[in-house]
């Protein structure tokens, strides 16, 4: 009876050891979208899902989580095994998180490891089209002669929509009211419906939107104008000198994620951002793809924690 025991626990310690010694990825891989469907995170998450799968050769399945601007999502990642198999989709809000909320459940300098940068991208200052306004310089001056009554939808509190309209808001001397929403994609459906006024979404998620006619843009976040919509001034350009936001997108792992693993999700994420599919897809929705080396990356995410805990400071905005 001991030799058979001890046969059953030397055949199970072999088939461990088989198992651990699979080449990664094995299975598919879930990626983690901190926001629900329709945002500018759900878009750029589902342009390079399918391309990362083909390479890894296995499927990255979207994982929509959203909630409490992001943080519950983001939680759920940090929590999962550092395994390789659960990735997460971030953007500029990750780093508002710190400047927003008092205790967060992870530590956005030491939950994650980075892998990578997507692209970044301006946003797009938009209005129903039944707001009798067609330039910034317009809503402006509406605004103040109805200081109040106007409302802006966003994302959340602390998504970008949320703090790139209070810092324009701020800068340009408006009061106009916010109304959050759990995304991005139901923020932007209301304004569409003429349920809110203004919005102001990433490029990626809105140029449709703007081609239709569904929404009327009125300036762009950059420093410079977007290639996609090059007609349309920046907010800088129209009455708000020095204004700027921008979105960007990128991978994280859980802390603790095997190097190897790290690296080769790295070197097919690399090979997605240098297809010209990607880039066209990009650049017709109005962002550009950006590469960097996971330490870049994390050095990026570490100065971009320092700029908008000073950005949220100015605007006076907390987690409600």
């Amino acid at each position: 009876m001991k030799l058979f025991f001890r046969t059953v626990a030397l055949a199970l310690v072999f088939l461990s050891g088989v198992t651990q010694a699979q080449p990664y990825p094995s299975r598919p891989v879930r990626l983690i979208v901190p926001f629900p469907p329709g945002g500018s995170n759900d878009i750029v998450a589902r342009m390079v899902a399918t391309q990362l799968g083909e390479r890894l050769g296995q499927q990255v399945v979207i994982d929509n989580r959203g909630g409490a601007g992001g943080v519950l999502g983001t939680d759920l990642a940090a929590k999962s095994p550092p395994d390789g198999y659960t990735l997460l989709l971030i953007s500029v809000a990750y780093a508002f998180g710190p400047a927003l909320y008092k205790n967060l459940p992870y530590d956005p300098e030491k939950a994650f490891a980075p892998v990578g940068i997507l692209g970044s991208g301006a946003a797009a200052l938009t209005v129903h089209p039944s707001l009798p306004v067609s330039t910034v310089r317009e809503l402006i001056a509406l605004a103040k002669a109805k200081p109040g009554a106007l409302n802006y939808a966003s994302a959340g509190v602390g998504s970008l929509q949320h703090l790139a309209c209070a810092l324009f808001m701020i800068q340009a001397g408006i009061d106009v009211v916010h109304v959050p929403y759990k995304g991005g994609g139901p923020a932007m459906a209301d304004v569409i419906a003429g349920q809110a006024q203004i919005v102001m979404p990433s490029l990626i998620q809105v140029v449709p939107h703007i081609k239709s006619g569904r929404l009327r843009v009125l300036g762009t976040s950059g420093t410079r104008r977007s290639a996609v919509l090059p007609d349309v001034p920046t907010i800088s350009e129209s009455g708000v000198p020095g204004y700027e936001a921008h979105n960007w997108w990128g991978l994280l792992a859980p802390a603790g994620t095997p190097a190897p693993v790290i690296e080769r999700l790295h070197r097919d994420l690399t090979s997605v951002l240098a297809s010209r599919e990607t880039e066209k897809r990009f650049e017709t929705e109005g962002a550009e793809v950006v590469r960097m080396t996971p330490a870049e990356f994390g050095g990026f995410i570490s100065a971009e924690l320092v700029k908008w805990s000073r950005v949220a400071r100015e605007v006076g905005i907390k987690a409600e």
